[in-house]
């Protein structure tokens, strides 16, 4: 048995290891996501499926009211037929009564009319001189003839002409029973209350209800009031309520009426949530990725900065020793040229260490001469590059532009440009 092996430490690539934990963290934030979608589709799904069913609810309610205002109406056009029938019948007593032969024909005839107790009738002659009334709300002892206001009044149906003998005309008025008066004011008001329960619906679903034409609109619910006298906006409302759903035809008294419909503010905001909320958690994740990025790069420029200076630091030690080195050979026999050069050297060492001494902190500018640095690093460049390569400084050397500026880094970035340069033209150029 290999003992080495069981005791070597077992390395691990920490950078592996972190991107291994970011795809797991990945899957799992997704496997969230993806859930939370999920439930809140299936919530809204099922929120939407029951307000689809209060409106469709809703939609049969009118339907079976409207066939309960069409039969009520029904019902009052055969109280119609049948009162015009009676007062059919009343003016046909009132011409048979005078020819009755005998007692038992003219007792039939009066009862007839006595049994009349509900439709308020007038006889009157062509001049409209009243010869006769039963269940009016006047005296005819102080209405002998039929007014204007009063011919007006019975005149909602035709006169029924009566023929007496030789050509002796009369004129049977009438008009509805208290009865049936009474009744067409409950049916009013039941068409009333009908297109108020459909605009005021508890499914709060915004109404329009229109005349045939499908232009003019009757009433209206859930909809901008100041908005409705506007042809623009209630022609382009009618247009979308029509793309949401089939308008309901009714009809109501005879006359034809549509009621558009569209679905409830709720509906609607939930038909869009899921979108909404996938659009939120994708900003949130897209803000959250750019955040731990910077972050990232944030501590790598740390661990930068802390190697720079640590660079810096490790670089000090033997710089001092090599600064003293040369002050050494200065004593000795060595040529000035070869002290020169080194001195350049340990100065160049000395920059070096400026610089990265210097990375992640605030630049310290001092006012210098700007030409005179750049005539400076081109100087320790020339001899340390190809001597296929010229240089060409403008302006001349001794112009003096003074500005603010920091000696090692520009320095740095004009020995970086210079290397560039030379790098492109492969050591050959100007």
């Amino acid at each position: 048995m290999n003992f080495r092996k069981l005791i070597r430490p077992r390395v691990t690539n920490i950078y592996q290891q972190k991107k291994t934990w970011k795809r797991w963290l990945f899957l799992v934030a997704l496997l969230i996501v993806s859930f939370s979608l999920w439930y809140t589709n299936t919530l809204v799904r099922n929120i939407a499926r029951d307000e689809r069913n209060k409106i469709t609810t809703w939609a049969n309610a009118i339907q079976q009211r409207v066939n309960l205002v069409n039969y009520t109406n029904d019902f009052f056009d055969q109280i119609r037929v049948e009162e015009r029938k009676r007062v059919e019948l009343l003016a046909e007593t009132m011409v048979r009564i005078p020819r009755a032969d005998d007692e038992v024909a003219l007792g039939f005839y009066l009862k007839i009319i006595e049994s009349n107790k509900s439709i308020p009738v007038i006889l009157a002659d062509p001049d409209g001189n009243i010869t006769g009334v039963k269940n009016v709300d006047f005296d005819p002892d102080t209405v002998p003839v039929l007014t204007p206001a009063l011919r007006e009044e019975f005149s909602v149906y035709p006169p029924i002409q009566i023929d007496y003998y030789n050509g002796n005309l009369n004129y049977f008025y009438y008009k509805d029973s208290h009865l049936f008066s009474e009744l067409k004011v409950v049916l009013d008001d039941l068409v009333k209350s009908f297109f108020q329960e459909v605009v005021n619906n508890s499914a709060s679903v915004p109404v329009i209800i229109t005349d045939s034409t499908r232009t003019n609109i009757l009433a209206w619910g859930k909809i901008d009031s100041t908005q409705v006298k506007n042809p623009v906006f209630v022609r382009q409302t009618i247009q979308v309520m029509s793309a949401y759903n089939e308008p309901i035809e009714i009809v109501i008294a005879g006359s034809k009426h549509y009621i558009y419909y569209q679905d409830s503010f709720l509906l609607t905001q939930l038909r869009y949530f899921p979108y909404i909320q996938l659009a939120i958690i994708s900003l949130f994740l897209l803000i959250s990725y750019l955040l731990f990025s910077v972050a990232r790069r944030s501590e790598q420029n740390q661990v930068w900065v802390g190697l720079a200076k640590e660079t810096a630091h490790q670089l000090g030690t033997p710089l001092s020793s090599m600064m003293a080195w040369v002050e050494y050979l200065r004593t000795k026999d060595v040529g000035e040229d070869t002290i020169e050069e080194l001195q350049k050297d340990v100065d160049r060492l000395n920059t070096i260490t400026e610089r990265f001494s210097k990375i992640g902190s605030v630049a310290n500018l001092k006012t210098d001469n700007v030409v005179e640095v750049v005539y400076n690093s081109i100087d320790y460049l020339k001899k340390r590059t190809s001597n296929k390569v010229s240089y060409q400084i403008t302006p001349a050397r001794g112009t003096v532009i003074l500005t603010q500026l920091n000696y090692q880094l520009f320095d740095w970035v004009i020995e970086n440009l210079v290397k560039n340069a030379v790098d492109a033209m492969a050591g050959q150029g100007k």
